[in-house]
């Protein structure tokens, strides 16, 4: 077969597989392929594969750890209902919404995808919530183990799969967009709480700086959110992500090396309204990526 007609069968049996089959056929189809590549490992490979998949190998930090941190976030959240999240989310959770690509998340065979951001799961929770209850304001907070397809920054304590602590807020728009800067001022003050806390529970998070980032029309927003939080001055810079509606905050802390990292980064999305189909949908969210911070802030000795 010539090199043409390998082409023409690839995009013919790709066409197929993307467009021409039922979506339970292909799912079907490709259980079916998986079932018999399964049948052919030996115990040897499985092995090899253990000690050599990035996505498989342990967490570098202790259960323990992780465990005690997850409960002191949770407990600085209390005004957020914390939801414990499967590990799987429906095919297209992020790439369907925002500016992401499908290909930096891990993909199941079944119409499903590894959770890579749960603040994607969350607005569908909220979307859900919303259309059950429409007056609604929601406030969820969860802590999750995340898995990301994309090459790893080559830095300390980056990983494939790492655990996260999210806050998630939802609601109809008020006058003056008050639900947006209330709500943004509500996640800082809730991660500023939760390191304050991490702090009397031997973690240090040195040199903190909270960066408010905005495209012009929301400068005025920006501002209102900075004067509100007078014990953590904030300094304004422009939006240039898109991935973002309008605003942005990044917090800031000194790693013991004398480098500022990003732990703490939220904003404004637009996803609910793009889930509800409802202009009138606000939803802001925030990330705190927890693994990191056990890794890099804690300053007592290892659990056993």
């Amino acid at each position: 077969m010539s090199r043409v007609d390998h082409v023409t069968l690839d995009e013919t049996l790709r066409q197929a597989l993307t467009q021409g089959l039922a979506a339970t056929e292909l799912w079907s189809l490709l259980l079916s392929v998986l079932e018999q590549r399964a049948a052919q490992r030996t115990p040897a490979m499985v092995r090899q594969q253990w000690e050599s998949d990035r996505f498989v190998q342990p967490c570098a930090v202790n259960q323990r750890i992780l465990n005690e941190l997850d409960s002191h976030l949770l407990a600085a959240a209390a005004d957020f209902e914390a939801l414990e999240l499967s590990p799987l989310a429906p095919l297209a959770s992020c790439s369907s919404v925002a500016l992401t690509s499908q290909n930096r998340i891990v993909s199941t065979a079944r119409g499903t995808e590894v959770v890579s951001d749960p603040t994607n799961v969350l607005a569908l929770e909220c979307a859900k919530r919303l259309r059950e209850a429409p007056g609604a304001t929601i406030k969820l907070t969860t802590s999750h183990r995340c898995v990301r397809a994309q090459a790893i920054p080559k830095r300390p304590g980056f990983a494939a799969h790492f655990r996260m602590f999210c806050l998630a807020s939802a609601a109809h728009e008020r006058k003056d967009h008050g639900f947006t800067t209330e709500a943004l001022i509500d996640h800082i003050r809730t991660h500023i709480a939760a390191l304050d806390r991490l702090e009397q529970h031997g973690y240090r998070f040195p040199d903190r700086t909270l960066r408010l980032l905005c495209t012009p029309e929301r400068l005025h927003l920006a501002t209102r959110i900075a004067e509100a939080i007078p014990e953590m001055p904030a300094t304004l810079a422009p939006l240039e992500h898109k991935y973002y509606d309008g605003l942005r905050f990044m917090l800031d802390a000194g790693t013991p090396d004398g480098n500022a990292i990003p732990l703490i980064d939220g904003g404004a999305f637009d996803w609910l309204r793009k889930l509800t189909d409802n202009q009138r949908m606000v939803y802001i969210a925030s990330g705190m990526g927890s693994q990191l911070a056990a890794l890099l802030f804690r300053r007592v000795a290892q659990i056993a």
